[in-house]
């Protein structure tokens, strides 16, 4: 299968990356609390390029509401976005077959998230990493704390698994994917701060980067989550989305903690 793109990851291990997520539906951002009570947070062609200008260092867009008919919906918001910025950018959202990934790369994107078809079907992580290379395929995972365990939900966090959170990332990890995008629904809009304690032990326990996602509030959850956890890239949406915390200020104050940014 015929991939259209060269677009070179930077391989510094070094560098934190931070990454503004913008939770798609109907083509429009939108953001809620614990996944739920959603609001509109505007354009997401205006917002990427608005990202790309402050310095992110990549962007993930998930269609929270994906659907097989939507898809062309998609592909077109790849195409616009593509257009407008020059760093990378990961879609996510009812990839559930090689050609749902191939159309969406193809238009644009430089990798694909797969979440809730990567646990209904595990063998999909192992088509897309020999189609596609493992640095195009990130595994999402939404996980909430339960009776002391970590468990894994689906579906935008409506559905609880059977799967431990620790256990299927590691499998994840074993099948090919090349990042793992680790959601705390527990701390998801509650700007109350980063999962940091998960977060260290799922760090800990894999080779591949882990992108932190979920609670932050302030630019210290940012200095907190490196310093503690050491993942590699920390995800927020509101506090960009409404301007609570703008791109270069963060990089700056992450600076004057000794912590490496591009």
């Amino acid at each position: 299968m015929e991939q259209l793109h060269n677009t070179t990851f930077p391989t510094s291990g070094l560098a934190k990356r931070i990454v503004p997520c913008l939770d798609v539906k109907d083509g429009r951002t939108v953001k809620g609390v614990n996944f739920v009570d959603l609001r509109d947070a505007g354009d997401p062609v205006e917002l990427a390029w608005n990202y790309s200008q402050q310095g992110a260092d990549e962007l993930v867009f998930l269609d929270i509401t994906a659907t097989h008919e939507r898809r062309k919906t998609m592909v077109e918001l790849v195409k616009s976005v593509a257009r407008q910025i020059n760093i990378p950018f990961t879609i996510g959202g009812g990839i559930n077959e090689i050609a749902d990934a191939d159309a969406l790369l193809n238009a644009g994107a430089d990798k694909i998230s797969i979440n809730s078809a990567a646990v209904r079907n595990p063998k999909l992580i192992d088509e897309l990493a020999k189609a596609f290379g493992v640095q195009f395929v990130i595994v999402a995972v939404d996980t909430r704390h339960i009776d002391d365990r970590n468990i894994v939900h689906l579906n935008g966090g409506r559905i609880a698994t059977e799967l431990e959170t620790l256990s299927w990332i590691k499998e994840a990890e074993s099948r090919g994917a090349g990042e793992i995008l680790l959601t705390s629904m527990d701390h998801d809009g509650t700007k109350a701060g980063f999962d940091n304690t998960l977060l260290k032990t799922v760090n800990n326990a894999v080779h591949i980067p882990v992108i932190a996602s979920g609670g932050a509030g302030s630019m210290q959850h940012f200095v907190d989550v490196f310093e503690q956890t050491n993942v590699d890239a920390a995800l927020a949406a509101s506090v960009f989305h409404y301007g609570e915390i703008l791109i270069p200020d963060l990089k700056d104050v992450l600076r004057a903690n000794k912590i490496e940014v591009r």
